[in-house]
């Protein structure tokens, strides 16, 4: 399998107009564009194959990630994608250390959602090489090869790389009948399509009746912005799908942790699964005592789609601040950090949900 230099790098700007019907909000992002940086990777390989790669930005401020990207570039330019993915933890420290762009950084912001872009590019590539989807490409895996990809560095302390096998070895067991599950069954999923922010109670009822008649089961719900408007709405869909679906909460980020720990007692009377994101990102003890506070209400805390990196995700587990890891793989380094965060979760026996932007991988585990 030719694997090629790759000869070019481009990236576009693009945007949808989602604010102008309120798709997409939120209690703090009101008037979202959803975006994106798209990196297109090409190589001098007589096979053709391009790979695509993204990340997620809001309308203003992707021009910056393209920016961004385009100051990376020469890491990836030139380079054979043989010798990227054989080393792959290099090539992912590489971009990841440039001794000046870090310092905007490190590993967050700007120069790691550009950083995301460009290995989802090389991921699907490598992908489109092996003629598989990507998630049958880590599936396949040999665990030492998995683990190669993933940079370990600042983890070490709750995860080694010997740790890690330990735990894909364990994952060996039973993972033909898990796969075999997923492609059957396929992976659960909510719909939060049916209840943003912005939408008039008639559209919510009448995009929430027609998920039901789809057969979704499990909803979310954006909250945080007005409590007695939250709980006419929560009561509406909680009435709409009945007792027994799954009804998930999600305040992006727009409490203090009192606050959020008030308003949740208010709303535990529709029995969320959890609350997502419902302070901010960076506030990890936050996170802890708001888990803490609700633990007796039977409401867990979820959050990720804004955690910068695997060292967050590290310490929200170490502080028991969560219940429900949401890895994105446009926020962090893309499927490498991902795994990193997989793993870690794996140990400390956290439940993951993955974002719409994320690889699914749970089979290998």
């Amino acid at each position: 399998m030719a694997r090629g230099r790759i000869s070019r790098l481009s990236v576009r700007d693009i945007r949808f107009p989602t604010s102008l019907g309120g798709h997409g909000s939120d209690a703090m992002h009101t008037d979202p564009d959803y975006s994106a940086a798209y990196v297109i990777l090409e190589t001098d390989a007589e096979d053709g194959l391009k790979g695509y790669g993204i990340t997620f930005t809001l309308g203003r401020g992707t021009e910056v990630v393209v920016c961004a990207v385009n100051a990376l570039a020469h890491h990836v330019l030139n380079r054979d994608l043989g010798d990227i993915v054989g080393d792959f933890r290099g090539f992912y420290r590489q971009l990841t250390s440039d001794g000046q762009l870090r310092w905007i950084g490190p590993e967050k912001g700007v120069v790691h959602l550009a950083t995301a872009a460009i290995l989802n590019a090389v991921w699907d590539l490598w992908a489109k090489q092996e003629g598989k989807p990507l998630w049958k490409l880590l599936v396949d895996m040999d665990p030492r090869r998995l683990l190669s990809c993933i940079d370990f560095r600042y983890i070490t302390d709750v995860l080694t790389e010997e740790e890690a096998h330990e735990i894909l070895q364990r994952g060996q067991v039973g993972k033909r009948e898990r796969e075999e599950q997923m492609l059957t069954e396929g992976y659960p999923a909510y719909t939060t399509s049916c209840a943003w922010l912005g939408y008039p109670d008639a559209t919510l009822q009448q995009l929430c009746s027609e998920a039901l008649k789809d057969g979704w089961t499990r909803f979310k719900v954006k909250v945080g912005a007005d409590l007695q408007d939250d709980i006419r709405r929560c009561q509406l869909i909680r009435n709409m799908i009945g007792p027994e679906k799954t009804l998930m909460m999600d305040a992006n980020q727009r409490w203090d942790v009192p606050e959020a720990v008030e308003w949740m007692a208010r709303l535990a009377e529709f029995r969320p699964l959890w609350i997502e994101e419902p302070t901010s990102p960076d506030d990890i003890l936050g996170h802890a005592a708001i888990s803490k506070a609700l633990a007796p209400l039977g409401i867990g805390v979820a959050t990720g789609e804004q955690c910068h990196n695997r060292v967050i995700f590290k310490q929200l587990l170490q502080a028991k601040a969560l219940q429900f890891l949401q890895i994105d793989s446009c926020r962090l380094g893309s499927v490498n950090e991902n795994l990193a965060v997989l793993l870690m979760a794996k140990k400390f026996d956290g439940c993951v949900s993955m974002s719409t932007t994320c690889t699914n991988t749970s089979s290998i585990l």
